[in-house]
């Protein structure tokens, strides 16, 4: 039994001798790609996406916002004329994250898809910024740093909907 563990000491020291640092090479390339995946580089983890809603209805009132995924509820926020709510998030494997807010102010109730991957990833990348007004938000186009990318309220499309269960005052 000795000699087969010294005929495996043997081996084993003639493959170290063979590829010293073979060891040390694959633990830093194994380091470098999980620091490149987890800042969000290429690979399998999405970007964290800065996702902002500030109050543009332009009346002088105040609006309520409340956002939610599937997962989690963000909960209800008063936000003043240009105040703004801010959340990170990092978007899923599978390109389906989903956010969607209330708005509603004085008589007005309304909802939108506030972040929705496959249509956001390529228009505001990491950075999703909304004015909501009377007619519905606005995403900052970082090409042009104006407001311009204007989307009409979801209201119609599913007006009863799961969406808007629990959002209530």
């Amino acid at each position: 039994m000795k000699e087969t563990i010294n005929l495996f000491t043997l081996e084993n020291k003639k493959m170290k001798d063979m590829f010293p640092f073979s060891r040390y090479l694959v633990s830093f390339m194994l380091l470098v790609s999980l620091v490149g995946l987890c800042d969000g580089g290429a690979g399998i983890i999405q970007k964290k996406v800065d996702l902002r809603i500030t109050n543009d209805l332009g009346t002088g009132e105040n609006i309520n916002v409340q956002c939610k995924s599937k997962d989690d509820d963000l909960g209800a926020h008063l936000l003043t004329p240009g105040q703004y709510f801010e959340f990170r998030f990092r978007p899923n494997f599978w390109g389906t994250t989903l956010y969607f807010c209330r708005f509603w102010w004085g008589n007005e109730s309304h909802w939108f898809d506030i972040y929705d991957q496959d249509r956001d990833t390529t228009r505001c990348d990491s950075q999703c910024w909304w004015m909501v007004g009377p007619v519905g938000p606005c995403l900052l186009d970082r090409n042009f740093g104006i407001y311009d990318l204007c989307q009409n309220w979801n209201d119609d499309e599913h007006n009863d909907s799961k969406y808007l269960e629990g959002s209530e005052n």
